[in-house]
């Protein structure tokens, strides 16, 4: 069963109570508030704002004697909490309970006008005995609200020959914020803390690396494979936590006994972790000829996850494989799908029923030589069919739409697997329509009305007329095709991988349709992040590789109608401080792409003056750019993931 607490709400956002029940900093106090309560029972729980189940849930109240529950809002008078039927409030002083439990936080206001109503004696304890030490607050004044808790998780190993980067920037600062810093804690693979710090964020647009052959030198660790958890102090604008995530080996490592150790084999890219647990996740394929799929369980819990509540199927079946043995809290787990889903092969794939006991997890294909990690996304449950959105050709043109680069033919292939990624999902109509960088339409392929369960990978090379991409490269964009009837929600997902032809080497990444660059504005698109719809401008961060290695990016200009002719892209290079070191602009066409290098664009002298610690933002107020980057190492290794901004 799926833990029964709300994570978050696509009309609501994120439930900043989860995140003040699971903080790995409020897991000890929370445990001591149950002894406390246990030792002081019989209790009685006053339940002003519904937070009682959502603790139980996570801290389990079983051994605790209940004298009743009580409630503030008439309307809940009578319903169930925690077994009990409720009591208006005004009754609490008949309980003869010897303590009161106020299931809320900054509740001393609370407790204060209560008093008149306690029962005899009674000691009054509340949610405030876990809070978060004081220092790792933003708005300590209200302990709820969401910038107290911009946190997020980081899959973080340092094992085997293997590496993690993960780069970000202060851009909180330029919201508005003042000093802000990151508490950090890193988790080892069973789940114990192995280190704590904090970090000064610097000023506003600092790059900010956390990289794990430092923090293993730092505190003098033996290898590890577990997670960080990353807090934001200071936050301001937003409390999400965004991130790039390089996964690397050593250039000296030698493949021996057919173990993957080889760095110049192991470069891959993922990003942040999307900091509020699913109930399910879909998007992960099952292996390939000569491939291993390695899925990483990593609970986000400070409770242990129990055998069988994590279950995994093949995408459109219902026949369900359970992980057998629990998982400790924080703790990592290692699941290789061909053992729980044997016969599943390439281009099937497996639906994860977390049961919200995780962020979003991250699979890693093991194939000979190299490796690669990306993720799975959020399965929704809480759509249905969009009836009218058929009808919108003429008002929204291509509507909802995915793009995705098509890499150079001559030294990559490129692949397009549809991702079912809601429950009520059993059919995708879409089509791929194919992009010069000019902006023109080189071909049209027909999904079909694709099953849940489909096998439908688009190989571009087998598609007739990829050969008129007369630079050798553009993009792809999956788009809904109604013209053999169905049905579609907005929710289009799609799984793209990319092979190095000489190397053998693959990258692959995934992500959702969007409406792009219409003034025209349907439901919540085209999506803003930060402020109401259209979103018709661009604020991406680029991370760099270390010197080792370049940096690729590919820049789409995706349109649902047409829009400017050409963007006005700015691209300016920053040193580790935010200060502008150099500056290029691109003009982009209308439905068009630019692929394009570090080093190719920034001389020397620029790259030398930027430093190691350096980061690239793009600008674009006239229109929404898509981005794709990556790193490009040596013999053909590579890695590739879309951007986030700001």
């Amino acid at each position: 069963m799926p833990l029964r607490i709300e994570t978050f709400d696509n009309a609501r956002g994120g439930n900043t109570l989860y995140k003040a029940l699971t903080h790995p900093s409020a897991a000890q106090p929370g445990k001591t508030l149950v002894a406390m309560l246990t030792r002081n029972a019989p209790v009685a729980v006053y339940d002003p704002s519904g937070a009682a189940e959502a603790f139980n849930e996570i801290f389990c109240l079983d051994r605790v004697e209940i004298a009743g529950a009580y409630v503030q809002q008439v309307p809940r008078i009578g319903a169930t909490v925690l077994g009990h039927a409720t009591k208006p409030v005004t009754e609490l002083a008949g309980s003869c309970a010897r303590s009161v439990f106020v299931a809320a936080f900054d509740a001393e206001r609370t407790i204060a006008q209560l008093q008149p109503y306690l029962p005899n004696g009674a000691q009054a304890f509340s949610l405030d005995a876990m809070r978060i030490p004081h220092e790792r607050l933003t708005k300590p004044s209200a302990y709820l609200d969401p910038l107290n808790f911009a946190t997020n998780f980081a899959f973080f190993r340092e094992a085997d020959g293997l590496h993690t980067r993960l780069v970000t920037a202060n851009y909180w600062s330029s919201y508005g914020a003042g000093t802000v810093t990151c508490w950090v804690t890193l988790f080892a693979g069973d789940g114990q803390i192995l280190a704590e710090w904090c970090e000064n964020c610097g000023s506003a647009g600092s790059t900010i690396v956390l990289d794990s052959r430092e923090i293993r030198d730092r505190f003098g660790l033996t290898e590890f494979c577990g997670q960080l958890f990353l807090h934001i102090v200071g936050a301001a604008g937003h409390d999400v936590v965004k991130y790039a995530l390089d996964i690397f080996g050593d250039a000296s490592s030698e493949i021996t006994n057919g173990d993957l150790a080889s760095t110049d084999c192991s470069l891959s890219s993922t990003h942040d972790a999307n900091a509020w647990p699913a109930d399910r996740y879909a998007g992960l394929p099952a292996p390939g000829p000569g491939e291993r799929v390695v899925l990483w369980l990593q609970n986000s819990h400070p409770i242990q996850i129990p055998p069988y509540d994590i279950r995994l199927n093949p995408m459109g079946e219902e026949h369900l494989a359970s992980i057998s043995e629990p998982i400790a809290p924080f703790a990592t787990r290692a699941v290789d799908i061909s053992k729980i889903l044997p016969g599943l092969t390439w281009p099937r794939q497996v639906e994860l029923r977390a049961g919200k006991n995780m962020v979003r997890p991250r699979y890693e294909i093991l194939d000979r030589s190299r490796r690669r990690i990306a993720h799975v996304n959020v399965e929704r449950a809480d759509l249905a069919a969009d009836l009218d959105l058929p009808k919108l050709a003429v008002t929204l043109g291509k509507g909802y739409l995915l793009p995705a680069p098509v890499m150079p033919l001559n030294k990559w292939q490129s692949l397009v697997l549809p991702t079912p990624m809601a429950v009520g999902q059993a059919e995708l109509p879409i089509a791929a329509l194919v992009y010069d960088p000019e902006g023109n339409e080189v071909l049209r392929h027909s999904f079909g009305r694709v099953p849940r369960a489909h096998e439908a990978a688009l190989d571009l090379d087998e598609v007739a007329g990829i050969e008129a991409l007369h630079e050798g490269y553009g993009h792809v964009e999956l788009i809904y095709d109604f013209s053999a009837g169905g049905t579609a929600d907005g929710w289009l997902h799609a799984l793209f991988r990319y092979r190095h032809r000489r190397s053998g080497h693959a990258a692959e990444t995934s992500f959702g349709a969007h409406v792009f660059n219409t003034i025209l504005t349907y439901r919540d698109e085209p999506q803003s992040y930060s402020g109401r719809p259209p979103g018709l401008s661009t604020r991406l961060f680029l991370r760099l590789g270390e010197p080792a290695y370049d940096t690729l990016c590919q820049l789409i200009y995706p349109a649902s109608r047409p829009w400017r002719a050409a963007s006005a892209t700015e691209i300016t290079l920053h040193d580790g401080t935010g200060r502008e070191v150099a500056r290029t602009s691109l003009a982009i066409p209308c439905s068009g792409s630019r692929l394009w290098y570090y080093r190719d664009v920034f001389d020397a002298a620029a790259r030398t003056r930027a430093g190691a610690g350096a980061h690239v933002m793009i600008r674009d107020a006239t229109c929404r750019l898509f981005g794709y980057h990556g790193l490009v190492g040596h013999n053909g290794s590579f890695s590739l993931d879309h951007m986030f901004g700001f």
